[in-house]
């Protein structure tokens, strides 16, 4: 405790960041904890927690606080090293689903990006994206329209997300969406790090006459953040042979037509 110690306490501001630091290590701090670490009162931690928890780096709980992300968000480029051989089956049975003339939504991540690879040599298509990995994946595609929707770069996605995307999204239609996703839940939909991309799969999902989820295995079942999209009662799940019949039954009793792919024939190294 520092009121034990001879050496100065930390700054206000020292202090937050040793607070989120050390909610991070133990997956929660209650608000005794670090008024005994800090040697401060109470109702200082408590103007800390809230300072924290408006500018987003903690969830308040009863009595403490939690990290505001429970996992770190992968960014796109990290995440295109993992799975690699299930994302190219499940893209490459997502492939299969699209008719020549279709108008289609490709959200950001990187499964819907080896789809994109996968339609490169197609068409006539469109494809209107708010990712800016797709769009350069298609730019020399010659069957392929592509339409990009504006916005805000979130770099960690390479995607736009705000209100102008949003605003177009709220004028067009699609025949079919196909979402990327960090976790798939079959009661409450997709699982996102960030909330204005989970509002931007929202608004896809109502555009378009089709949905389609595109998610590994290892994404099923599972909620690293907070954020969610809900999906509706019709929707296609493309997932890869190595979920478990523990995994998959949830989305069969919810209604959600499930489609696996066969990672196993898939050499990873052709991705």
């Amino acid at each position: 405790m520092y009121a034990d110690r001879m050496e100065k306490p930390p700054s206000a501001a020292r202090r937050r960041e040793l607070i989120v630091e050390l909610a991070s290590r133990t997956g929660l701090a209650s608000v005794e904890e670090l008024a005994e670490q800090f040697g401060i009162s109470p109702s200082t931690i408590r103007r800390d927690l809230a300072r924290l928890h408006a500018d987003g780096r903690l969830a308040r709980t009863y009595g403490g606080a939690i990290p505001a992300v429970a996992h770190p968000e992968s960014s796109l480029r990290e995440r295109l090293q993992e799975s690699t051989a299930q994302k190219t089956a499940v893209s490459a049975r997502a492939a299969e689903l699209i008719d020549d003339g279709e108008v289609l939504l490709f959200d950001g991540g990187s499964t819907v990006l080896q789809l994109a690879h996968a339609v490169h040599d197609r068409g006539p298509l469109t494809v209107v994206t708010a990712a800016l990995h797709t769009m350069q994946a298609l730019s020399s595609a010659p069957g392929v329209v592509v339409e990009c929707l504006g916005g805000r770069l979130r770099t960690m996605s390479d995607s736009m997300v705000g209100p102008i995307a949003e605003a177009a999204l709220e004028r067009m239609t699609f025949d079919k969406v196909f979402l990327g996703a960090d976790g798939v839940d079959a009661q409450r939909g997709i699982c996102e790090a960030d909330r204005e991309q989970a509002r931007l799969k929202e608004l896809m999902v109502r555009a378009s006459d089709e949905v389609v989820v595109l998610a590994d295995s290892s994404k099923l079942g599972i909620a690293p953040f907070h954020a969610w999209t809900r999906l509706g009662e019709d929707w296609t799940l493309i997932t890869d042979d190595g979920a478990t019949n523990k995994q998959l039954l949830p989305f069969s009793d919810a209604g959600v037509h499930v489609i696996i792919a066969a990672a196993a024939t898939i050499n990873p190294d052709t991705d």
